[in-house]
């Protein structure tokens, strides 16, 4: 960020000295394996918690929900802090308060309590808000403008593989020790039975608090560079002259961001209680824990993909193909049973792959000095996420199948912005 200190030599300008960047983006590749590894874990949580804790569909969604409200509620006090502190020691604090929620978890798991498992959750949801509001825009903007989707949905492929690693990890050491999650779905269980399932959420929750230390340990030993000059904020008189709402792509780009997390979350959340279901795939919990696996790694290779597409292919052009294939996919899962509907679900996750690092990065373009601002807002309308809840209330009204319809329309709006709204309007000037 603009206020992390004097840029070192040779890095003032991420036009010039891109090549410079390698080994800290290749690090900052590693907070993006860890806030999707640990984001997916809570898809592996939430059947798990719905055993232990006897919710509704909409009970456990709203797990996610306070996930989500958290981007919301930190992303503002996120970048104040990045202004004031910078971001190298952002992303330290950010890691740090990430494991302070993983050892809340354990807490929460040896009480246990739906309550505080709601609270660290969102504690650790505010930590990775923060990692995000620093982290995203650094990758975007140092090297070439034209690249930078290229290059996000690069480093976010590794977010991808945190998130297809995190389903076998919580199968394992969640589902696999706990009763819930090796009985056939909708087992009663008994008060002792929950009790012990619940204490199944310590060890691999003391596990992630380790690796999130060393992490910030590395992090706050790492001499990382600074974004450079192209994106510092203005001063106060001359930030009047300027106005974000100049940028349809941006304005435009922030309810992308906000409907496109509402479609992936109820994706991921849904996934096990759908595929477990008799008239699609009949598994346990565990066993549709282990497919999930299979969701995240189609992401994992859209992203690698598409990277490579678009250093040819427009990105806007990208993107609208992958919107077209994921309405497609979202509606022979609502329309067919059996294994179509299971992997049809699966498929959308390779289509959904650029969606979040390509609408990110279309919606900064031409920001110039305003794109620390942009990004800021871009980052809060994960908040998104949160709405899951909606699909929630739909499953239990309308049925869980009729409610991926909600994700199909979001994949609609997908297109549009590719198509239109991603065009830029206004181009800020950048200072040298």
């Amino acid at each position: 960020m603009s206020s992390s200190g004097t840029p070192p030599h040779g890095a003032e300008s991420s036009d010039h000295g891109a090549v410079k960047y390698g080994p800290a983006l290749a690090l900052l590749a590693s907070l993006f394996f860890m806030w999707g590894f640990i984001t997916v874990i809570n898809n592996t949580l939430l059947p798990h918690l719905r055993s232990v804790f006897e919710l509704n569909y909409t009970q456990t969604t709203l797990i996610e929900s306070v996930w989500f409200i958290a981007y919301f509620v930190a992303s503002i006090p996120s970048a104040k802090l990045i202004e004031k502190i910078g971001y190298q020691k952002s992303l330290v604090i950010g890691l740090l308060v990430m494991a302070a929620g993983a050892l809340g978890m354990m807490l929460a798991a040896s009480i246990p309590s739906y309550g505080v498992t709601l609270v660290m959750l969102f504690v650790i949801a505010s930590g990775i808000t923060l990692l995000q509001v620093a982290a995203n825009p650094y990758v975007a903007v140092v090297g070439k403008p034209e690249t930078a989707s290229s290059r996000l949905n690069l480093v976010q492929a590794m977010n991808s593989a945190g998130t297809m690693l995190a389903p076998m990890f919580g199968a394992y050491l969640i589902l696999g020790r706990s009763k819930g999650g090796t009985s056939a779905a909708d087992t009663v269980l008994t008060q002792a039975e929950r009790m012990a399932d619940a204490q199944s959420v310590i060890l691999p929750y003391g596990l992630v608090a380790v690796v999130l230390v060393a992490l910030a340990v590395v992090i706050a030993r790492f001499p990382l560079p600074a974004m450079g000059a192209a994106t510092m904020r203005l001063s106060r008189e001359e930030r009047a002259k300027h106005s974000l709402w100049q940028h349809r792509n941006l304005v435009l780009g922030i309810p992308a961001i906000f409907i496109y997390l509402i479609a992936e979350i109820g994706v991921a959340n849904l996934f096990v209680n759908f595929v477990s279901q008799p008239e699609i795939a009949n598994l346990t919990a565990e066993q549709a824990g282990h497919y999930l696996t299979f969701l995240w790694g189609g992401m994992m290779i859209g992203r690698f993909a598409g990277s490579a597409l678009m250093q040819k292919v427009d990105a806007g052009l990208v993107l609208a193909g992958f919107s077209i294939g994921a309405f497609v996919v979202m509606l022979v899962t609502v329309f067919t049973t059996g294994p179509v509907a299971m992997w049809s679900l699966i498929l959308v996750g390779l289509f959904h792959s650029i969606m979040f690092p390509t609408i990110f990065t279309l919606g900064i373009k031409g920001l110039g000095p305003l794109t620390e601002e942009g990004s800021g807002l871009l980052i809060m309308a994960i908040a998104g996420g949160a709405l899951v809840v909606v699909q929630g209330w739909m499953a239990d009204a309308y049925g869980l199948q009729t409610s991926f319809l909600l994700t199909a329309a979001c994949e609609l709006y997908i297109l549009f912005y590719a198509l239109w709204g991603s065009r830029p309007t206004h181009a800020e000037p950048v200072e040298n």
